[in-house]
């Protein structure tokens, strides 16, 4: 059993770095995903300060209110000879005759020979106010604090000591407003400013988005041109693009007509060599069998090896000239039937079997080029076959060859042993010289395979004889 030999393999793509995988490498999603950031953080920044200068407004507002209830208060309330508080205060505001609800006033006497007290109908039982040392009050003989209120509800308090007469006798004034209420009604106002703000800045997201996907729609074009390109359907990067990428199209059609002018230089020098050296080669050959004897023989036999050296290399620079280029495409589904059906019919003897993929594969390369690899294996495979030669064309399975595919040729002919593989691929080597050929069948089809990017796999078939298997690069 001889063991599978590889050419050289395909290289490993390198592995991303961190950067890379962190972020997709789509600019539309990068563009996209840093302004839907800004935006998110700009919205973020506008409610937070609508929001506290709609508390502070809100705030000064209810203050305000306080101020202005505990003023009227206090030009409401007198007192009587007798030191009797007296007054029917009217605030302006029904919150202060419903029982219960958040919004009181009261006044108490501050001094000796005042008695009495005076409070609204919402005030159902009494409300205690801290001592004046925990909360004291200011020059002007007011304080501001806040308490809880008879319905678990928060009281925003404010306060004031007054002098009712020349007497010097004082009251103490309270006006109690529902800080519950401007803490809900703050509330509300945020909700609706955030729906408000999120469907705003989801429009503008989505506005964004469509703005920079139709802004990067050109490059799209300049894309789906090249692919046009590569495919070989087109020759340039046609159309009308925008003044920024203009440029662009016009050095990639600059680069693509000086990738085939170098391509046709190449191919033009080596026509005119192989031209030029073609008759001198002929009439050393035609000489040296016209001496003949050994001398003779010697001559022809080296300048037909100078011959096919020539060819060989010939060739190997074509291939070269052309292998990156972004021209040259081949379907090989029909190229493979042509082959097989030749053949079949140059050995009658040999069944010849088929498995071709459901959607035909396009090789990034000469039509000529696929002909002679496939033409020297078949030509091998039939040559060692008995009876039995399978050729199999299929897209690499492989998560790492992506863009490649695989032509597998079987046979159940003798194979060759482990220690010969290496020999097998070597220029002019026969392992038997009992079957007609040149040697160079194998070692034509591993230069092509190694000029193109590829690799080849010989290894021992199924059916007993040898498994080439060729992975060349396709078009996407």
């Amino acid at each position: 059993m001889s063991r599978r030999r590889k050419a050289e393999p395909l290289p490993i793509p390198a592995r991303k770095p961190f950067s890379a995988r962190l972020w997709p490498r789509s600019l539309a999603f990068r563009v996209i995903g840093f302004s839907t950031i800004w935006a998110i953080l700009t919205l973020i920044v506008i409610f937070t300060l609508i929001t506290t200068l709609y508390r502070q407004a809100s705030e000064r507002g209810f203050d305000s209110l306080l101020s202005a209830h505990l003023f009227n208060l206090i030009g409401s309330v007198g007192v009587s000879d007798s030191g009797q508080l007296s007054g029917a205060p009217d605030l302006g505001d029904l919150r202060f005759s419903e029982p219960n609800s958040g919004w009181y006033w009261s006044v108490e006497p501050a001094s000796e020979g005042v008695h009495g007290n005076l409070h609204s109908s919402s005030m159902t039982t009494t409300i205690p106010s801290p001592t004046v040392a925990e909360v004291p009050f200011n020059s002007s003989f007011q304080r501001s604090y806040s308490t809880d209120g008879i319905g678990d509800e928060e009281l925003q308090v404010f306060e004031s000591e007054f002098v009712l007469d020349a007497k010097n006798r004082a009251a103490r004034f309270r006006v109690m407003g529902n800080k519950t209420e401007l803490e809900q009604e703050i509330a509300t106002f945020q909700g609706r400013l955030l729906t408000y703000l999120s469907l705003f800045g989801v429009g503008m997201i989505a506005i964004n988005a469509i703005a920079i996907l139709l802004g990067l729609q050109p490059l799209r074009r300049v894309r789906n041109a090249l692919a046009l390109v590569r495919e070989g359907t087109a020759q340039r990067l046609d159309g009308q693009f925008p003044a920024e990428i203009e440029p662009l199209a016009n050095e990639t059609n600059a680069l693509i007509e000086n990738n085939k002018r170098i391509v046709e230089r190449s191919r033009t020098q080596v026509g005119n060599l192989a031209h030029s050296l073609k008759t001198p080669l002929a009439v050393l050959i035609n000489e040296g069998r016209a001496l003949g004897g050994a001398k003779g023989q010697l001559i022809a036999d080296q300048a037909a090896s100078m011959q096919k050296q020539v060819d060989h290399y010939l060739q190997r620079a074509r291939v070269a000239a052309q292998r990156d280029s972004v021209v040259y495409r081949t379907p090989v589904t029909p190229l493979v039937q042509r082959m097989v059906r030749v053949l079949q019919k140059l050995k009658p003897d040999v069944s010849l079997s088929l498995t071709l993929p459901a959607a035909d594969i396009v090789f990034a390369g000469e039509r000529e080029d696929l002909e002679e690899l496939l033409g020297n294996l078949l030509d091998n495979a039939m040559k060692w076959a008995r009876s039995r030669v399978v050729v199999s064309v299929t897209p690499a399975a492989s998560k790492d060859a992506a863009g490649l595919f695989e032509i597998s040729i079987e046979d159940d002919g003798p194979g060759i042993p482990e220690d010969k593989a290496r020999d097998a691929l070597k220029r002019g080597r026969r392992l038997d010289e009992t079957k007609p050929g040149t040697g160079l069948g194998l070692a034509i089809v591993a230069d092509l395979v190694n000029e193109y990017g590829g690799a080849l796999a010989l290894d021992r078939s199924a059916m007993g004889g040898l498994k080439a298997v060729v992975r060349l690069r396709s078009l996407q």
